[in-house]
């Protein structure tokens, strides 16, 4: 296999991300326990967040939106304000959060640089996403840090005609089968799915069998050298 670039994903690839959401999730949950209405706010959460990513878009200010929302419907407009206040706090944490880098990271990116020029493709809020890299401390290690508001097939293929790469030639890793893996597969690319880690249940996905030709499957970031040089010499 012959690699031009090796792009990655960031958020629960690099570090960790869905144990914050669902940490704000569980706190927002015993907020509505105050209410009498806990098992009511956990059905409708979920729904009233897939109904407003296509006007929010993914990341904190999305998700706080969506508690907002639901608690206000769930309790027929009684929600409090200072509840509300409680929310927003909230989301100010988990903006404001240093992210927390996987074990064997840096190692992982530090052998890589030297070898391949690396790309780090990530979903969510511009300002907040840029954050989260500049103080992860592994900005150093990429060529190309693209933030996105989707990760579908166009938007991969935009990245790849201002890179001039062929897809055959790129390897994308990430956690999310819906954003990282299926969209690149798809184009002819290469991707190699860090598969325990953790991940939205909205980013899971269905694969074809020509797509998952072009997928390999990891347990852990820390084994992607040594899967990467595998491949190199395939």
């Amino acid at each position: 296999m012959n690699l031009d670039w090796i792009a990655f994903d960031a958020d629960d690839t690099l570090w960790q991300n869905e144990e914050v959401y669902r940490e704000g999730r569980e706190r927002f949950l015993k907020l509505m326990a105050q209410y009498s209405v806990r098992d009511r706010a956990e059905e409708a959460v979920d729904l009233v967040e897939l109904e407003n990513l296509p006007h929010y878009g993914y990341g904190v200010m999305s998700f706080i939106l969506s508690l907002i929302e639901t608690a206000v419907e769930i309790t027929e407009g009684d929600f409090r304000g200072r509840d509300v206040r409680t929310l927003l706090e909230l989301g100010k944490e988990m903006l404001t959060a240093p992210p927390q880098v996987f074990e064997g990271v840096p190692e992982v990116l530090e052998e890589l640089q030297h070898r391949y020029p690396l790309m780090l493709i990530t979903k969510g809020d511009l300002f907040h996403q840029q954050r989260k890299v500049k103080s992860s401390g592994l900005e150093e290690y990429f060529r190309a840090v693209e933030v996105v508001s989707r990760k579908t097939v166009p938007v991969y293929r935009n990245l790849l005609d201002r890179f001039s790469i062929q897809p055959d030639h790129f390897l994308m890793v990430g956690n999310s089968v819906r954003s990282d893996i299926q969209p690149v597969a798809a184009l002819g690319g290469w991707a190699l799915h860090v598969k325990d880690h953790l991940s939205w249940s909205h980013e899971q996905g269905v694969l074809s069998s020509a797509e998952q030709a072009r997928v390999f499957e990891i347990g852990r970031i820390d084994q992607v050298g040594e899967v990467i040089c595998r491949l190199a010499d395939s």
